[in-house]
């Protein structure tokens, strides 16, 4: 994955602390990384885009916590 979709994704999150509404990861790169499963734009597993519109607000919270330390991982 790109440093600069994982800039974009991070810069992103830091607008989460600030609202009460937690915006979908998605940044428009919706491509799947064959090795490890994940979208090379978001950082999130099909399961995860899949099950995102029913989740409450602090299971998305949760999630964004997970696709940061994802993104901070990434080499």
């Amino acid at each position: 994955m790109s440093s600069s979709t994982r800039q974009f994704l991070l810069e992103k999150a830091a607008t989460i602390e600030l609202s009460d509404f937690v915006p979908s990861p998605c940044i428009s790169v919706c491509r799947m990384d064959a090795a490890t499963g994940l979208c090379e734009g978001c950082y999130r597993t099909l399961d995860e885009i899949a099950a995102w519109g029913r989740a409450t607000e602090e299971e998305k919270r949760a999630l964004w916590d997970e696709l940061l330390l994802r993104a901070k991982a990434d080499p």
